[in-house]
């Protein structure tokens, strides 16, 4: 039997917004305890491949509580932070007024796959832990080159699928048998959870986002494994002309 709120096609989005609102209040708690606090390291590698120039303008699709927004926002950037789920939103905003960043990201609630931007319009644009989620990968990705300035950065970070069977089987089974036991322990809800995995299979993880790059036309496409590929970065470029 599939996981409860893994749906492919249509019906994505809405299985996948009742997710998020399941688990928001302990979101940040349990990638600290599913990560061994990794996921920290991890976002701060995805800032130093963006490159952010002071003043260039981000945007952070699929935001969430906010990470990636506020240390794109800490690296001089002017950040748009952008997410379907209201109540992550909400802790996303609820961040931003504690810590007083008035200078801080815009955060707005919308579809990753139907953005209101125009054509070239970011400088950067980042997606964590999102692209996975989407009813469709490949529309994802169009839609983040399109608001993509020629001369920008394109950046996805993601659970990946490592090369070697071996290591792959021993992490696939950390999410399937370990990875519930926090949802079910710190939110009531191991299917929260055991979805992490059942959305993995489905997904063409880092070499699969890698050609859909490439495809696209990106230029110094390359990804960036950590764990050998346990977790990963897809860097690409958007040439000028």
């Amino acid at each position: 039997m599939g996981n409860r709120f893994y749906e492919a096609g249509e019906g994505r989005a809405e299985r996948v917004n009742d997710l998020f609102a399941a688990i928001a209040p302990r979101y940040d708690l349990i990638n600290d305890l599913q990560s061994f606090g990794l996921h920290r390291w991890w976002k701060r590698r995805l800032i130093q491949f963006a490159a952010v120039q002071p003043g260039e303008s981000a945007l952070d699709l699929c935001c969430g509580t906010g990470d990636v927004a506020f240390a794109l926002a800490e690296a001089g950037a002017r950040v748009t932070g952008m997410d379907f789920s209201a109540p992550m939103l909400a802790v996303a905003e609820a961040r931003k007024v504690k810590v007083g960043e008035a200078a801080g990201p815009v955060f707005l609630q919308g579809d990753a796959l139907r953005t209101p931007f125009p054509d070239a319009h970011f400088d950067v644009v980042t997606i964590s832990y999102g692209l996975r989620n989407l009813a469709s990968v490949d529309e994802g990705l169009r839609e983040m080159w399109r608001v993509l300035k020629p001369g920008g950065r394109l950046l996805v970070l993601d659970f990946g699928k490592p090369d070697n069977a071996v290591w792959r089987g021993a992490y696939f089974a950390y999410l399937r048998f370990a990875v519930p036991v926090f949802g079910r322990l710190f939110c009531k809800n191991a299917a929260a959870y055991a979805y992490i995995l059942e959305s993995l299979q489905h997904y063409p993880a880092q070499r699969g986002v890698d050609e859909k790059l490439r495809a696209l036309g990106a230029a110094n496409a390359r990804i960036v494994n950590f764990l050998g590929g346990v977790m990963s970065i897809n860097v690409a470029e958007k040439l000028r002309g």
